[in-house]
């Protein structure tokens, strides 16, 4: 009993460490984020994406880029500058690029995995994204896109979006408050990926021995990492997705996760997979079968699986090609870093929380009602099991912090 109350509290501080580690590249992400869509609306975007030429499909990267990282609200912009005329292969892109190459994503991924991760996950955005228009060339879906067409209804109600000047808006404080309403629209969005994602890392780590993941992962274990068949790769890379499918969470949430099977010695090819499926988990087949039907789902889900797989291929040996794969040791495993101590990332946590605590000043006093597009356009029943879930995380780390508090040791 007493082995199962320290790993318990063991999980609820890793988790917490994980997240305090975190929490000044979220904030500061999600301000940059903010910035730029108080800036840029969804209006100027759709309005330069109208083909699927390769400046329609470069602009539809970039808007992506400068955007959220959420994957629901990724959703939700994509359908909505879809059904205003972007082409489907522009606003693929801007789907990839938006939950891929987003700047806190990559800053998160620094902290928990390591510069070639980074990389990894930059080139791997635009290879992605290349392979999509691959995909989508050879398989010519023209039939079915235009049937998706139809399906899609006008709404007339955001042709009225605010289109003032940057200038007036950075020196009014009702552009303050819109920007407050973005960050904290932001937070909304991803709290309960990144609440579930960070106690699910804490209790693998606390629980799960290495023998699971080594039955799992083909071929992983540190020994085994520098001398990898093909098949042990890709049968990685193909575990990786499905790994994803299972947790569900988001881009922002897996992140911790994929260090822990970096941790375990799943190869580079392997924890990428893993991260690049932030689109291939139920919820996200779930609203896009409700946006498109499930004939278009269906064949996101195939193209998201056949890029994401063949990317990750790519990255994986040309990176072994330049002798710049990972190495994993156990010195360096992210469960023996000192997560709360005193450094640069301390320091810019209490920047980002002051900051943070003025916009959430702004936001409070703010009478704006802006609407969630990703949470009104989300199925019941996805709401209601993330609700659940999410309340249950909260309640295991609060319990692991008392039994910390109260100091119960394995006998």
């Amino acid at each position: 009993m007493n082995y199962f109350l320290q790993s318990w509290s063991d999980s609820a501080m890793t988790s917490l460490g994980f997240f305090w580690m975190a929490l000044w590249a979220f904030a500061f992400g999600y301000f940059i984020s903010s910035l730029i869509q108080v800036f840029i609306t969804h209006k100027q975007m759709q309005e330069k994406m109208g083909k699927d030429g390769f400046k329609s499909v470069a602009l539809g990267t970039f808007f992506g880029f400068i955007s959220s990282s959420c994957s629901f609200a990724a959703l939700s912009t994509t359908r909505a500058i879809f059904e205003r005329g972007a082409g489907f292969i522009s606003s693929i892109a801007f789907l990839l690029a938006s939950t891929n190459l987003v700047i806190e994503l990559g800053i998160v991924i620094g902290i928990f995995l390591g510069w070639q991760f980074i990389a990894g996950e930059y080139i791997g955005g635009f290879l992605l994204i290349s392979f999509a228009w691959l995909f989508v060339k050879f398989t010519n879906p023209k039939k079915l896109i235009s049937n998706v067409r139809k399906r899609l209804s006008y709404n007339q109600n955001d042709d009225t979006e605010e289109t003032s000047s940057w200038k007036k808006k950075i020196t009014s404080i009702e552009g303050w408050q819109e920007i407050a309403m973005k960050y904290v629209m932001e937070w909304q969005m991803v709290w309960k990926d990144v609440l579930i994602g960070f106690t699910i890392a804490g209790i693998i780590s606390a629980f799960i021995p290495n023998e699971f993941f080594q039955t799992l992962f083909i071929g992983s274990g540190a020994e085994a990492v520098g001398t990898l068949s093909f098949f042990d790769v890709l049968s990685q890379t193909l575990i990786g997705p499905i790994a994803a499918f299972l947790t569900f969470i988001g881009s922002m949430g897996n992140i911790p996760l994929a260090a822990l099977l970096f941790d375990h010695g799943v190869s580079f090819a392997g924890v990428m997979a893993f991260i690049f499926s932030d689109l291939v988990v139920l919820p996200i087949l779930r609203i896009n079968a409700k946006y498109y039907g499930w004939k278009m789902a269906l064949y996101i889900m195939a193209l998201l699986l056949t890029c994401l797989v063949a990317t990750s291929l790519v990255l994986h040996y040309s990176f072994a090609a330049f002798d710049l794969l990972p190495n994993f040791s156990g010195e360096n495993s992210i469960i023996k870093q000192d997560m709360f101590k005193l450094n640069y990332g301390f320091v810019l946590n209490i920047i980002f929380l002051f900051i943070s605590g003025i916009l959430g000043l702004l936001w409070w006093k703010s009478s704006s009602n802006m609407q969630h597009e990703h949470e009104s356009n989300d199925v019941s029943i996805t709401q209601w099991l993330m609700k659940i879930i999410s309340f249950l995380a909260f309640f295991w780390l609060i319990g692991g912090v008392i039994i910390k508090i109260i100091g119960i040791n394995a006998s």
